[in-house]
């Protein structure tokens, strides 16, 4: 409790990139907001900056205050309206709606998320660490095999081979040693209600099949003392009384725990033999040919006791079981089928780029015959480290078990201690983890890793509460869904980010360059933020609900250190930024030739010119939006008859953009566009289109940029560096000549 109510307040790998981006253009704006500001002040008071008629707007000595006030605060307007550009305050709107979207849609896929951050964290996952029973087999446990007698039962539910008194022990085991029960309905002809774990009930399931009346079973002896099933022991055990002063102490676990612990056997007419080698070895062939055949195997032992020895009710609590000079009873082999489709979800996930590692309390012969049915394992003739008891990693030092833990695909015989050691040692290495757990013993574990996932059927309390993610039907596909929209998270708001990149590039560009070379900018306050509401507000709405696609399962998965604005994103942006700023730019400077305005009134034709910008600027949003939508495919529009809410975001932009520009002129600052522009300006905009299909077509390395510019500038600073060393040898030659 002490190790899960601990809250470490560590960032999801998503959270830390984006703060290093929203950081780096906050930054970028602040910059270029006080370059613009200098610039435009210093143009002003020395009197290069003009109105559109060409008379100079400041002239010293002959300006009133309040009209040179009114300048200086048309300046400062501008470049605040840049810094609020730059910021990106949508961002954290992006974040939360793709989000907030995907949880709502994964309810629908059988999860139920406890931490919404765990939305995007799931898609950053490298490696999955699951449970067999339940989640990738189905938990429906029945005995197929049975070894009683020193030798195998043609069925395990013929009991005939066996004498009475064989079969007797038998029972009184299943039915004393146990933690399930048996509902006997009064009415006959109904069937008995088997409750219990699933390995309980088929256990209990099977007693019946031997003709075990539960209620009877138990009143024929009572219950001294019970050592519950214990994961680390992998056994339980039970002291009952039969009368008088005998008592029989039956022991149920691990098939090879209980032989270890065994001296004797029973043969089928009840006379008891020496646990010889050969014998031993017998029974070790057979645990190993069930555990080939995927069966769980679980061994019945027994010992007699004396009630002398049996310490007095009020000590009794303190009394350990005597688990030596067991007489071995015999083994049931039991067979949990695998999840359908569990197979094709391993192998997604693998092309997906995520490693599968099957955790789990079984031997490891099952546990290898279960993975390779799943596709975990796809060579029989591993060894370790890829297949692994829970013993063996434990007792590894540190650095051993983390550079195991990257080999590791099964573990076997595993405790949850084993499971909380696994995910700390492949978080050490930089992995991303998601562990999936059922029991209270999973708590740790569960708290531990990046993404935890409890089962919501046979998951304790405790383990749920643990979790970030509850998996409704305890399904393995679940999992992978859950892995899918993680992505689609991930991937909505790299598009966001791109969409928004690019407007920020184009609008600042274009405001800085006009600004230094006219003193007045084509974008004002008010179109600025119009733009900055299309590009975070309706940008966000519009791209962070796109519903996650197969595509998203054909990538290698991000984990901690890749960078969040990828080589195909800077190469998006990079185009559309040049084109958009190169058309702007020549519209700013040669706009009133080019729209043929050269005969109109210098003033209006100032204005036709930059509403015409502005409104070619925002359409270029427009048609970007959907270039953002797939950054690295090539049809731009497959999926999109889908998303009802990113078209109704574009018709309300391109509704709210025409009110403006033909009906808002005086708040906005734009004048009435005759039909001839607006589609000159669709035209402009269009071409963004054809532009960004044709750049996908441009290789990018898979280095990131980032790195290679760290790269770039760490070798000058070596070579600045060796040359001073070769400056400072030389010099010291020269002192000693």
């Amino acid at each position: 409790m002490a190790s899960i109510s601990e809250d470490s307040g560590e960032e999801t790998p998503l959270q830390v990139r984006l703060n290093g981006v929203a950081t780096f253009i906050g930054m970028v704006g602040l910059s270029v907001a006080l370059a613009v500001l200098v610039v435009l002040l210093a143009r002003y008071f020395t009197g290069h900056t003009y109105n559109p008629d060409g008379s100079v707007q400041y002239v010293k000595g002959k300006m009133g205050v309040g009209q040179t006030i009114r300048g200086v605060v048309r300046i400062f307007t501008v470049a605040v309206t840049i810094v609020v550009v730059a910021v990106p305050e949508g961002l954290p709107l992006a974040v939360t709606l793709t989000l907030a979207f995907s949880m709502r849609k994964m309810m629908k896929d059988k999860a139920l998320v406890r931490r919404l951050s765990a939305c995007e964290t799931m898609g950053s996952a490298t490696t999955i660490c699951s449970d067999k029973t339940g989640t990738l087999t189905l938990n429906q446990m029945t005995v197929v095999e049975a070894y009683f007698g020193g030798k195998k039962m043609g069925s395990p539910d013929n009991a005939q081979t066996l004498s009475a008194d064989v079969t007797s022990l038998i029972v009184e085991g299943i039915a004393q040693n146990t933690s399930g029960s048996i509902y006997e309905a009064e009415q006959g002809g109904q069937e008995p209600e088997v409750t219990g774990s699933p390995t309980e009930k088929a256990i209990l399931s099977w007693g019946l099949k031997l003709g075990m009346k539960f209620n009877e079973t138990r009143s024929k002896s009572s219950i001294l003392h019970v050592f519950p099933f214990n994961s680390e022991k992998k056994r339980g055990g039970v002291a009952v009384h039969l009368g008088g002063p005998e008592v029989h102490i039956h022991w149920k676990g691990a098939a090879e725990i209980i032989l270890d612990s065994c001296t004797s056997w029973l043969d089928t007419d009840g006379s008891k033999h020496s646990m010889t080698p050969e014998k031993v070895a017998e029974f070790k062939k057979f645990i190993e040919d069930m555990a080939t055949a995927s069966l769980r195997c679980v061994a019945f032992a027994y010992r007699t006791y004396e009630m002398d020895g049996v310490p007095n009710e009020d000590q009794r609590d303190e009394w350990k079981l005597p688990e030596d000079n067991l007489i071995m009873l015999g083994i049931v082999g039991i067979k949990d089928p695998c999840r359908p489709g569990v197979q094709d979800s391993v192998r997604l996930c693998q092309a997906a780029g995520i490693k599968v590692r099957m955790v789990t309390g079984d031997n490891l012969q099952t546990a290898r015959a279960i993975a390779l049915e799943c596709g975990i394992l796809d060579d029989p003739n591993v060894s370790e480290p890829v297949i692994i008891e829970g013993k063996t990693f434990r007792a590894l030092s540190d650095l051993e078990r983390e550079e195991a833990a990257e080999k590791i695909s099964v573990m076997g015989r595993s405790s949850p201690n084993d499971k909380l050691l696994l995910v700390k040692a492949l978080r050490n290495r930089g992995h991303v983890v998601a562990v999936t757990g059922d029991g209270t013993n999973d708590a740790p574990a569960l708290h531990e890793a990046d993404i935890g996932l409890s089962m919501g059927i046979q998951g304790t309390e405790v383990a749920k509460e643990s979790s970030d993610i509850i998996i409704l039907d305890d399904n393995f596909a679940s999992v992978v869904r859950v892995v899918r929209w993680g992505r689609s998270v991930y991937a909505n708001i790299q598009k966001f980010i791109q969409f928004q990149l690019t407007v920020n590039v184009a609008a600042l560009i274009i405001n800085v360059v006009a600004a230094v070379s006219s003193g007045n900018v084509p974008l004002n306050a008010v179109q600025l933020l119009w733009v900055n509401l299309i590009m975070d507000t309706l940008g966000a709405l519009a791209l962070a609900t796109e519903p996650p696609t197969n595509h998203l399962m054909e990538r290698p998965p991000v984990g901690r250190r890749e960078p969040l604005i990828i080589n195909i994103m800077w190469r998006n942006l990079i185009i559309m930024a040049l084109f958009q700023v190169s058309v702007l730019l020549t519209l700013n400077f040669k706009g009133i030739s080019l729209l043929q305005l050269k005969n109109d009134n210098p003033a209006h034709a100032d204005k036709v010119k930059n509403t015409f910008i502005f409104n070619t600027f925002v359409l270029c949003q427009v048609f970007n939006e959907f270039n953002s939508r797939k950054p690295d495919e090539l049809n731009i529009f497959k999926g999109i008859s889908g998303n009802h809410l990113f078209i109704g975001i574009i018709a309300l932009t391109l509704i709210l953009q025409a009110l403006i520009v033909e009906f808002l002129g005086k708040f906005a600052s734009t004048v009435k566009l005759s039909w001839q522009l607006w589609l000159v300006s669709i035209g402009l905009a269009f071409f963004g289109w054809p532009l960004a299909f044709v750049g996908k077509f441009i290789p990018v390395p898979k280095r990131p940029f980032g790195e290679f510019f760290a790269c770039c500038c760490k070798g000058s600073k070596q070579a600045s560096d060796a040359t001073s060393d070769d400056k400072g040898n030389k010099s010291e030659h020269r002192d000693v000549v």
